[in-house]
């Protein structure tokens, strides 16, 4: 038996200057971004109910996430949910610069600072309560790739670890698609006869569909033990019906659209004019790549290698959505979109495995200086990917001042109506409380001030944390120290039709509170 400091030599023989640069960036980079929110205590709607959560989410099809997150245990701890988070995106950085196949540490940092600066991670920290858990989902997802490419059977781990991944959270099966398809156009530029080179490129169907039925048997198990079924929530239940009741051949085309509308219009994957330049000056780089290999290493006479590239990007927006099979309805939060940093993920690492722009020319390798041509695209690969973590980083840091205020906004706006409310004639602690609405826009206007960068950022966006009745029995609760008996069910809505509620204005008017039969009405909503 090997001691302690002897195992860690023996692991660190296997850490490559790649993988050590992707995740030292990934940290460092992830910290530098994310702190901010990381030291701070600004919960999200969600959030508000959330300070302490056992994350058994099975009737969501979750059946790993209580695990996932009890490592960090069920409470709220931005901070160290936080570090664990991006300890598990660091890794998972390691391991896309190792598959991928990058041959310079630079490509490699950059390729940690993309994955931990994509507004999706941003959209993830507003939920900080189940982020940890998510970013160890996607680290399976990432491995599942990573353990069938590297291993003649690897493909039988890989069913394991995307089984992890699924019942942890199933929006990073997409992740893992796109990545397959990534590594079935690596195995093409190989060489080897075709035959090879397609059982290789079968290896990831087995464990993708390996991986899909050890998740849904474990789920069924689970479910009967527990006695529960699935829940209606994002379309889950769908696992149920079957594809012939998901009306496919509808949904194809709405995954497309989809996918044409986010990525042009949703302001993520290029958040501004400057990313939008550096995005298509990185495909730039990777076309004339492709083109000079197609030359040098004669690709032109591989048919194989052009019909396969063309076919997946063809079905790339099937992969990038394919939860949609499931459920065409859908609620395609940004969290469910982390996929979409592969984008410029994966041109960076082609452009750098298969143009050599990044690495260090040395007498010792005997290579020749590179031409006028390759020389620029270096620089502009460096340059594009830093502008682009720039601004994720920066949109990022937008989005998490948006959320201080609206914590602030909700918290002088609860502390004013709970004023009122003690305040108001006949109140006594424990009156039963009839809260309807949420925050009037036409007594408070919207003051959101980010021009637009976060509106599809989900958990960022808005004025207030209040989104429901629950929202504010929560926040009042847990951030002003009051208990106050508000009731739900078919009660809000016979006072909502009720003559006395429909006469209120909404608050703070003088008559938006008030006691009717030992009940206190307060509205809060728009007027009529």
């Amino acid at each position: 038996m090997k001691s302690f400091n002897e195992k860690l030599i023996d692991i660190k023989k296997h850490i490559t200057s790649q993988r050590r640069a992707a995740f030292i960036a990934a940290v460092v980079v992830g910290l530098l971004v994310h702190m901010v929110v990381m030291v701070s205590d600004w919960p999200n709607h969600d959030g508000l109910a959330s300070m302490y959560f056992d994350q058994n989410m099975i009737t969501s099809g979750r059946w790993f996430l209580s695990v996932a997150c009890g490592i960090s245990s069920y409470f709220t701890v931005p901070w160290i949910i936080g570090v664990l988070g991006i300890f598990y995106l660091g890794i998972t950085a390691a391991v896309l610069a190792d598959i991928t196949e990058v041959k310079s540490n630079m490509a490699a940092a950059f390729i940690g600072a993309l994955l931990v600066s994509f507004p999706a991670l941003a959209s993830t920290f507003a939920y900080v309560f189940t982020l940890d858990g998510y970013m160890l989902a996607l680290l399976f997802a990432v491995l599942s790739v990573a353990i069938t490419k590297k291993y003649r059977f690897g493909w039988i781990g890989g069913i394991v670890f995307l089984a992890l991944s699924l019942g942890t959270y199933q929006a990073y099966l997409p992740f893992a698609v796109m990545l397959c398809l990534y590594m079935v156009i690596l195995r093409e530029t190989d060489k080897g006869s075709n035959k090879a080179k397609f059982l290789d490129c079968l290896h990831y169907l087995y464990m993708g569909i390996g991986g899909a039925a050890l998740y849904y048997v474990i789920l069924k198990i689970l479910m009967v033990v527990e006695g529960k079924t699935l829940d209606t929530y994002q379309g889950i239940n769908g696992l149920e019906s079957g594809v012939e009741k998901l009306g496919i051949l509808k949904t194809i085309p709405l995954m497309y659209k989809d996918f044409i509308s986010f990525t042009l219009k949703s302001k993520i994957l290029t958040t501004n004019i400057f990313c939008v330049i550096a995005f298509a000056l990185l495909l730039l780089v990777a076309i004339i790549v492709f083109m000079r290999n197609a030359v040098e290493k004669r690709w032109f006479s591989k048919p194989w290698l052009y019909i396969t590239v063309i076919a997946i990007v063809a079905i790339l927006p099937l992969a990038a959505n394919i939860v949609m099979v499931v459920s065409a309805d859908v609620n395609y939060h940004l969290i469910m979109r982390y996929q979409w940093v592969l984008f410029p993920i994966l041109l960076v690492s082609f452009s750098d495995k298969f143009g050599d722009l990044l690495v260090f020319v040395t007498a010792s390798n005997k290579r020749k200086k590179m031409k006028t041509v390759t020389d620029l695209a270096s620089w502009i690969l460096v340059i594009a990917s830093t502008v682009m973590i720039l601004c994720y980083g920066i949109a990022d840091n937008i989005g998490y001042s948006n959320l201080n205020k609206k914590y602030e906004k909700t918290y002088a706006y609860c502390v004013r109506l709970v004023d009122r409310i003690e305040q108001t004639e006949g109140y006594y602690q424990g009156i039963p409380i009839a809260m309807i609405g949420v925050v009037s826009n036409d007594e408070y206007p919207t003051t959101d001030l980010t021009q637009g960068i976060t509106d599809n950022m989900i958990g960022l966006s808005g004025d207030y944390l209040l989104y429901k009745n629950l929202d504010y029995e929560q926040f009042i609760k847990n951030y002003l120290g009051a208990s106050m008996n508000f009731l739900s069910g078919d009660i809000i809505s016979e006072v909502y039709y009720s003559d006395e509620y429909r006469q209120m204005g909404s608050f703070p008017a003088a008559d938006s509170v008030k006691i009717v039969d030992g009940i206190m009405y307060i509205k809060t909503e728009n007027f009529e």
